[in-house]
């Protein structure tokens, strides 16, 4: 007989937050990814103690899914994290650290979970309606008959991942690369609602980062000997294309949505090839001088396409499906049966392309919005932030400005402002101030995790921006000689300004609003954020500390 274990009790714990093992934890989470933040982040490596690969990173997503956590609390805050970056591709190291440095300042300043959680909720909604206002002196509004704010976003993301190993000449061409193939799905008739096209990554491995280039229309890898075949010889101003998602290997098991009627003593594999040499007849009379097929092709049937001068090409997979079928305007056909005259497409031209050791099709469209963005240094943040750049026009000042100022602003309307909070919320004075304290100073950490080599970070007291200063300058000195610019490149140490140690005791000030829209075009180097990813973040990190400081029991299960 099998022997049976008696059930072992949930284990379960109150207070969770009050446990030093589970605040260790969480200390040990932030210094990972603080040490990680910002373009002069710390590189980690991680693997398994059992071997397999090894992962250098210092992105949240890859980090997040490479380290293993196991406490309840932590798997809230990674989970979150998680499904931030998944959604808006940034700012998951910026909704970690702020997540974790709310939780750190709360439990220090020893007020009830639930009066913490309360007036977190304000300040947010405070920081949200701010930097949606047209006062905000933090966005920039995105101007698309320009490229300059854009070219900057981009430029900024790029710089902040160092696992990339780019120089500056090779950030620039990169960056314009990828504005181009952005604008390059940009329809150019719109209506209120902007459809936008595709633009298909081709990786490229062993070649120089500054051969990167854009092209429009499509890629396809293919073989030498598909090369050697040549191509069609075009009959009039467009090549006619039939597009197949179901497969023509003549596999019985894979025959699509058709049927195939097989006479009695007849064989099955014989019947399928002669409807498949059909099917051939059928596009050679159709004048089809392309057939692209998602899966494979028999070889017999390629061979009877190649006698007629049409070009296979089998294999594309799934994943060009959906931009074959808006290049070419062909739909997909996905049996073995007669081909409706309307599903097939055309392309303007068809030639060949070498890049590096790998050749390719170069399908040319009539009119698409698709192209293809062969990168020797490959990066999808940067697109995904262009996406939702184009949904919210605006940008946010990085650098640690954007956090820096948000807190003096905070501080200031709480201070000035207190009556309408104290109704609302239903606190006294001594909790406001507090809970405010706590919510600025984590902003204020934030933005103080980008400085990893023991400089002094100094805020200004016009604008609220962050200025970063050296190790080991000297204590008494006249600050214009040692500061350049602030951290998002807007302004300058030789405007008459007056600066404070960030974090240092000094009386609220009310920063600087409505930035001035010929700010933005006066500097060519800005550094900038996505609007809705850092948004979303700063709400996220805001809600995800909520929950967790709300918890008052952990059960686990223990079977």
């Amino acid at each position: 007989m099998s022997r049976f274990e008696a059930k072992k009790p949930s284990l379960c714990k109150s207070e969770p937050l009050t446990s030093e093992r589970v605040r260790a934890t969480l200390s040990v989470l932030k210094g990972i990814v603080t040490s990680c933040y910002g373009p002069l982040g710390r590189l980690k490596q991680l693997h398994n103690g059992l071997g397999g690969s090894v992962c250098t990173t210092s992105q949240s997503s890859a980090l997040l899914a490479n380290l293993s956590v196991t406490h309840p609390i932590l798997k809230i805050l990674t989970t979150s994290m998680q499904n931030h970056v998944s959604c808006f591709s940034d700012c998951g190291l910026f909704t970690a650290i702020l997540c974790c440095n709310l939780i750190e300042n709360a439990q220090r300043i020893g007020l009830t979970p639930s009066t913490v959680i309360k007036l977190n909720k304000h300040l947010l909604r405070l920081c949200i309606s701010y930097l949606k206002s047209e006062a905000c002196g933090c966005r920039i509004p995105v101007d698309f008959s320009s490229t300059q704010i854009l070219l900057c976003l981009v430029r900024s993301i790029l710089t902040s991942k160092p696992a990339s190993m780019l120089t500056r000449k090779e950030i620039d061409h990169i960056s314009t690369l990828i504005l181009r193939a952005f604008l390059l799905t940009i329809p150019e008739n719109t209506e209120d609602h902007i459809i936008l096209g595709e633009s298909i990554i081709v990786p490229l491995k062993g070649q120089r980062v500054i051969d990167s280039t854009v092209l429009p229309g499509i890629l396809i890898e293919m073989s030498e000997v598909q090369l050697m075949k040549g191509l069609p010889v075009k009959k009039s101003d467009s090549l006619k294309v039939a597009l197949f998602c179901a497969s023509l290997s003549g596999d019985l098991s894979d025959t699509g949505e058709g049927t195939v009627v097989v006479s009695y003593g007849v064989s099955l594999e014989n019947a399928v090839l002669d409807q498949l040499l059909n099917l051939g007849r059928q596009l050679v009379s159709d004048h089809v001088d392309l057939v692209m097929c998602q899966k494979v092709i028999h070889p017999s049937l390629k061979q009877f396409l190649s006698m007629h001068r049409v070009i296979a090409i089998d294999r594309v997979g799934v994943a060009l499906m959906e931009p074959l079928s808006k290049v070419t305007g062909s739909q997909p056909v996905g049996s073995l049966g007669s081909i409706s005259p309307s599903s097939y497409g055309s392309v303007k031209d068809l030639c060949t392309a070498k890049f590096g050791f790998k050749h390719f099709f170069h399908l040319i469209p009539n009119e698409a919005t698709v192209c293809s963005l062969l990168l020797c240094n490959r990066n999808d943040t940067a697109w995904d932030e262009l996406k939702l750049t184009l949904k919210e026009p605006c940008v946010l000042l990085g650098g640690g400005c954007t956090e820096t100022h948000l807190a003096a602003y905070i501080r200031h309307k709480t201070c000035n402002e207190p009556e309408s909070i104290l109704k609302d919320e239903g606190c006294n004075q001594t909790e406001l101030h507090l809970i405010t304290e706590a919510f600025c100073s984590a902003l204020e950490s934030l933005a103080a995790s980008l400085e990893h080599d023991g400089g002094e970070i100094l805020t200004d007291m016009k604008y609220g921006h962050f200025w970063s200063l050296q190790a080991d300058s000297p204590s008494i000195v006249n600050w214009p000689d040692l500061l350049s610019r602030c951290g998002c490149g807007l302004y300058n140490s030789q405007e008459e300004l007056s600066w404070s140690f960030l974090r240092s005791t000094c009386h609220p000030f009310a920063p600087q609003t409505f930035l001035p829209h010929e700010a933005a075009g006066s500097a060519n180097y800005l550094t900038l954020d996505c609007f809705t990813a850092k948004l979303n973040g700063l709400q996220v990190a805001v809600e995800t500390a909520n929950l967790i400081l709300d918890l008052s029991y952990v059960i686990e299960d223990k079977n």
